[in-house]
This record gives structure tokens, sequence and C-alpha cells, in this order.
């Protein structure tokens, strides 16, 4: 892509081609991620009673009045979720793999290339923790007295009024944990595969 849109991906400041590049892949992404979400955040809360995928599927897809009823519910907060995230995975992993390479003096090897990616990952979840609280009770719709939010700023404002400041870090710990042993698994993955395959 970087070839076909040059002006797109500046080649003077490889972090910022990083950071478009991963926008653009995170919002793709969320086209099919965002759907998965909200059948998982009403399945675990078990909001609508349903239980199957199916009917979940079928209740959520009738909440809405366009075409797609609840399935794309929190797709704005979740684009807003995982840009920041990629904006800071990405640099991190690759900023990380160069100081890395300079100090040994040769590439990093596909397992160094996943602990870059565990802490760009694992620092990204964190940073990105309050925004994943937003995004998971608009999937969910309703506060715990059952009442409808009405968008991402009402959730902000309930939020912190009835629990305080550190209700946006609910989860912190788990998503690093996650997240952090993801960026291992799938950077070490990428990297190692890039070595065997002729590309």
């Amino acid at each position: 892509m970087q070839q076909r849109y040059p002006t797109l991906f500046p080649t003077a400041n490889p972090a910022l081609s990083h950071m478009i590049a991963a926008s653009i892949g995170e919002s793709a992404a969320c086209l099919v991620r965002v759907p998965t979400e909200v059948l998982k955040s009403k399945m675990q809360t078990n909001q609508l009673g349903a239980v199957s995928v199916l009917s979940t599927y079928r209740i959520v897809l009738a909440e809405g009045s366009n075409l797609f009823g609840g399935l794309y519910r929190g797709y704005g907060i979740t684009l807003l979720r995982e840009i920041p995230f990629a904006f800071i995975q990405f640099p991190i992993y690759e900023h990380a793999k160069v100081v890395w390479s300079q100090i040994q003096k040769r590439d990093v090897s596909p397992i160094q290339a996943a602990m870059c990616g565990s802490l760009g990952g694992g620092i990204a979840a964190a940073v990105t923790t309050p925004l994943d609280v937003v995004k998971t009770r608009l999937m969910i719709g309703t506060d715990k007295n059952g009442k409808a939010y009405s968008g991402a700023l009402d959730i902000v404002h309930k939020t912190f009024n009835e629990e305080g400041g550190t209700a946006f870090l609910k989860g912190i710990q788990p998503r690093v944990l996650w997240i952090s042993i993801g960026g291992f698994v799938f950077f070490g993955a990428y990297e190692g595969f890039k070595q065997i395959l002729p590309l």
C-alpha cells in the first residue's frame, strides 16, 4: 500500500507511516470485530435472555432502525479505542526493535520481536483501558439499573459521578495481560514467518 500511495505514507517519518497504516487496518478490522463484540457483550451480561448466538443476533438486529440493527452499536467508540491503541503499539514495537538491533548490532530475532510486541501491546492496553470501559458499556447499552445510555459522553458522565475516576481503570490488569500475551504471539509469529516465507 505504501508503494501505491506514497503521499499517504511519508517515508521521512516511519512512525507516522506505521500509525496511518495501523489506523486503516483497524478501521477495516472493526467492521468485523464490532458485531462480534456486541453479541459477546449481550450474551455475557445475559441482558436479552437469549440462549444462543443466533437468537442474540436476531434480537440485536431488531434493535436498530437501520439495515444492521444494533450490530454496529459502539463502532465509533471502538475506533476511538483501536486507533489510539495502534498509534501507541506500533511505534513502540518498531522503536523497540530498532533500539534492540542497535544495541546488539544485528536484527532482532523473532523472540526478541515478540518481546517488543508484548511491550508495545501492554503499554497501549494500559493507556486505552478507559476507552475500553466506555466502549464496553456503550455496547451493553444500559447502566446497572437498566436505564439506556444516550451515548459515550453520557457513559463518561454517569460513570464518573456514580463510581469515580477509578471506574475507568476497571479490568486494566487482565486487559494488559492478555494483550501483552497476544502481542508476544502475534509479533513473534509475524517476524518468524517473515524470515521463513519469501517476501
